[in-house]
């Protein structure tokens, strides 16, 4: 690979990580090409990509992004394959976990591809550990909505204490009224 294609592959790779704002890195090493061939299947199905890069060339690119990803250089060894998504942070793991489970892996068999690290709104994550979390993580949408809830809730309960005390207090005045047209 010449000096200009590595530059140009560099650049498509800048231009990815800024276009993606998450993206996993993984390890595919050990992967049948068919395996990695039905991943990549499953990936383009679900709007994600998945593509082999050398740990140099993403370094490269990298270090073009804003944010601090040094932490990512523990993960940049061995084969590295990188998984984008435009989604959301957890769609990739979700995806993982999904392609792990169709797998049918035993006790003891280190399912592939992987996770080496992952990037997320400018947090990086490093280690096949933080699978778990990186699956869980609400999207923009879903935070969105929560907040909306429950920012609506306390208002719902005020008006719903309002309503039902001015019940309850026409309740006690009709009552009140009765009582003195009955004595009077």
């Amino acid at each position: 690979m010449t000096k200009e294609e590595k530059y140009a592959l560099v650049d498509e790779l800048a231009g990815k990580f800024g276009e993606y704002s998450f993206f996993y890195i993984t390890d595919a090493s050990g992967m049948t090409v068919a395996k990695i061939n039905e991943f990549r299947r499953l990936c383009f199905n679900r709007g994600m990509e998945f593509k082999v890069y050398k740990n140099t060339l993403i370094r490269k690119a990298l270090d073009r992004l804003s944010a601090d990803t040094s932490a990512m250089d523990a993960a940049l060894k061995g084969q590295s394959g990188i998984l984008f998504s435009r989604e959301s942070g957890s769609a990739p793991g979700k995806l993982l976990k999904d392609f792990y489970k169709s797998q049918n892996y035993g006790r003891g068999v280190e399912p592939k591809p992987v996770l080496k690290g992952a990037y997320i709104d400018s947090d990086v994550f490093v280690g096949a550990n933080q699978l778990e979390t990186l699956s869980t993580i609400k999207g923009k949408q879903e935070l969105i909505g929560d907040i909306i809830g429950l920012l609506q809730s306390p208002a719902k309960n005020v008006i719903g204490a309002l309503q039902s005390g001015g019940n309850k207090l026409a309740g006690i005045l009709k009552t009140l009224s009765e009582k003195e047209e009955a004595a009077g």
